[in-house]
C-alpha cells in the first residue's frame, strides 16, 4: 500500500528584531534583513512488505545549498544506530545445554533454531525482560505466533518460521526480549554458569534496517541561488513506522543541539597556589650583608617569595648588585632548602 502525507514547516526568522521574546532562551536579536525559511515534509511513498517490513520515502524541502547533506547525513547516523528496539537476547529450549546440539524430532539443529529466533520481529513496550513460551507437539510448523508472551510484546511478524517438528515429537521453548539500543554481543566471559542451558544470542536493537538519501536541486530562489531537495528512504522492521522512526531521530537531535543554543562560556579566574611557610620569610631574616640588603630593598625585593621570581642573571642587573652579592643570596637561599635558577631560560 503506499499513502501520499505532507506536513509544512515554517521558521520565522526575521519576527525577532521587534520581540526579543520570542526567541529560545540564550538566543541573539537577528537581522530585519533574514526572511522565513519554509520547507515541507511530503512523504511521498509507504509499502509494508509480507514480512510486515515498513518502507517510507520522504522528500524535505526546498533547503539552502548545504542544507540536505546535513540533514541527511545526521538523520540517517540516529536512524542507523541511535534508536530504541527490542530484540530476543537469550533462548531456551528444554532438553539442549549448547548451541551445537541437534534436538531429535526436530528438522532444524540448535544453530538454525537460534538464528530464526534472532531474526524475530518484535516490539515490548516494557524496560524490563520479558520472557515467551511454547510448547508444540508434531507434526507441526512452529511459528513466531505461537509464542505466548504478556500483554507488553507484540511479535510483528507471526508468520515467521522457528522449527519444524516431526510426528511424535515436541518442542518446549523460552524466548527472552530486551529492549535496548545499537548492538550487543554476547559477553561469555560474563554467563551464568547457573543458566547452563540458557542460550545467548548476539542481539540487534535497531528497528531501522536501512537508510538511504539523494539530493537533488530545485528551481533556483530570490537572489540566483540554488535549493537542494532531500529525499529520504527509511526502511524499518516493522515494530516502528518510518514516520515514528523520522520523528525519533530529529528529537534526538534537537536534544544533543539544544544545550549549544545556551550555553554561556563563564571564565574561570585561575586559582593561585599559597605560598609556601619558606616563601613568606622576609628579607631581614636571611642575614644578608648590609649592601645586598639595601640593593634588594631598592629593587622592591621584601621577602623570600619576591626572590623566588628572579634567577642569577636577573639578580646580576640589579643596580650596584654584583657576583659577590648574588652568590650570597644564592647561599642563604639554599640554607632554606630554596635554589633559583641560573638563567631566565632554565626558569
Amino acid at each position: 500500500m503506499s499513502h501520499l502525507s505532507r506536513t509544512t514547516v515554517a521558521v520565522d526568522r526575521s519576527v525577532v528584531a521587534s520581540d526579543p521574546r520570542s526567541l529560545p532562551l540564550g538566543s541573539k536579536s537577528l537581522s530585519p534583513l533574514q526572511t522565513v525559511l519554509q520547507y515541507q515534509i511530503d512523504r511521498v511513498e509507504h509499502q509494508v512488505s509480507d514480512d510486515r517490513a515498513q518502507t517510507g520515502v520522504f522528500l524535505i524541502g526546498p533547503l539552502e545549498r548545504g542544507q540536505a547533506t546535513t540533514l541527511g547525513n545526521s538523520l540517517r547516523r540516529v536512524l542507523m544506530g541511535g534508536l530504541e528496539g527490542s530484540a530476543v537476547t537469550a533462548v531456551r529450549i528444554a532438553g539442549v545445554n549448547h548451541e551445537y546440539a541437534t534436538v531429535p524430532g526436530i528438522r532444524e539443529d540448535v544453530l538454525d533454531i537460534l538464528l530464526n529466533c534472532k531474526q524475530l520481529s518484535v516490539n515490548s513496550r516494557s524496560q524490563e525482560l520479558e520472557i515467551g513460551r511454547l510448547v508444540a507437539s508434531g507434526p507441526a510448523q512452529v511459528k513466531a505466533k505461537d509464542l505466548q508472551f504478556s500483554s507488553q510484546v507484540q511479535v510483528v511478524d507471526g508468520d515467521r518460521p522457528i522449527a519444524t517438528v516431526h510426528e511424535g515429537h515436541n518442542i518446549e521453548l523460552e524466548v527472552h526480549v530486551e529492549r535496548g539500543v545499537g548492538y550487543r554481543p554476547v559477553d561469555r566471559t560474563s554467563e551464568d554458569i547457573g543458566a547452563i542451558d540458557l542460550l545467548q544470542i548476539d542481539a540487534v536493537f535497531m528497528p531501522v534496517l536501512r537508510v538511504n538519501f539523494t539530493i537533488d536541486e530545485t528551481a533556483v530562489a530570490e537572489g540566483g541561488s540554488t535549493r537542494e531537495r532531500l529525499r529520504m528512504e527509511i526502511v524499518t522492521d516493522g515494530s516502528i513506522t518510518p514516520d515514528d522512526a523520522l520523528a525519533e531521530a530529529a528529537n534526538q537531535l534537537i536534544e544533543l543541539f539544544q544545550p549549544l543554543a545556551t550555553v554561556t562560556m563563564v571564565e574561570e579566574e585561575p586559582v593561585e597556589p599559597e605560598p609556601s611557610a619558606e616563601a613568606q620569610i622576609p628579607l631581614e631574616e636571611l642575614n644578608l650583608s648590609v649592601r645586598a640588603y639595601n640593593c634588594l630593598k631598592r629593587a622592591q625585593v621584601n621577602s623570600v617569595s619576591d626572590l623566588m621570581g628572579f634567577s642569577y642573571e636577573d639578580l646580576l642587573e640589579i643596580k650596584n648588585f654584583g657576583s659577590k652579592s648574588a652568590d650570597e643570596v644564592i647561599e642563604a637561599l639554599e640554607r632554606i632548602g630554596i635554589s633559583i635558577p641560573q638563567s631566565r631560560t632554565s626558569a
